[in-house]
């Protein structure tokens, strides 16, 4: 019996589908390096190698489909533990006879079907959950509330520096050079650069105290 033909071929063949599939979902999340992008490309790409020995029940195929889309729909609907549990017994049944072997009708595993499925669907559910709550969260900080604020320069602004304002350290430029320590007035923003202006005449005013000397 030749490794192709073995038992053990369709459950390693699984398991690179599922992983091409979580390398690209975690390519979509956080783009940019390519090491996501290429992982993926190799596993699925030798999946899709693998079919030619080891051909796909389209059945099988359709039930991780309807899997997928019952996932999906376990976000956004009522009592999500019983979509998620349907999605996994799906996931699952699918994944156990995804592939059509002459040895048997079971062709991986129903254990590693079970596992991988179910982990995959716990992660994604709690990661997209997530996603989904940073973006309904309102943002910690308006940037348009520093605008009339009282702020510290913290570094010269000649005309770039740094000023501390609503708790944060802000870039700030200003039109004449002002001394650290000084208290100036935010007039405007433009992106994340505060424009400022002096409050009192820079002798007026203690440096890193901010009192009018008597």
């Amino acid at each position: 019996m030749s490794f192709f033909e073995s038992p053990l071929f369709p459950n390693l063949v699984y398991l690179a589908l599922m992983a091409g599939l979580w390398f690209a979902a975690l390519a979509v999340v956080s783009p940019g390096t390519g090491v996501l992008e290429l992982l993926a490309l190799v596993s699925l790409a030798a999946v899709g190698l693998s079919t030619i020995v080891l051909p796909l029940h389209a059945w099988a195929v359709a039930l991780l489909v309807c899997g997928g889309v019952v996932f999906v729909l376990s976000i956004r609907l009522k009592r999500p533990e019983i979509w998620l549990s349907i999605s996994a017994l799906i996931l699952s049944i699918g994944s156990v006879f995804l592939f059509d072997v002459e040895q048997g009708f079971i062709a991986v595993h129903p254990m590693l079907a079970v596992v991988v499925s179910g982990l995959t669907l716990g992660y994604f559910w709690f990661a997209i959950r997530k996603a989904l709550v940073a973006q309904q969260a309102e943002p910690s900080l308006n940037p348009e509330r520093v605008i009339g604020q009282i702020a510290e320069v913290r570094t010269m602004l000649d005309p770039i520096g740094s000023v501390f304002a609503l708790g944060e350290l802000w870039t700030a430029r200003a039109a004449k050079p002002i001394k650290p320590g000084l208290q100036v007035l935010v007039t405007g923003r433009e992106g994340l650069i505060l424009d400022v202006e002096t409050l009192e005449k820079p002798g007026d005013i203690i440096p890193n105290k901010g009192r009018r000397r008597k």
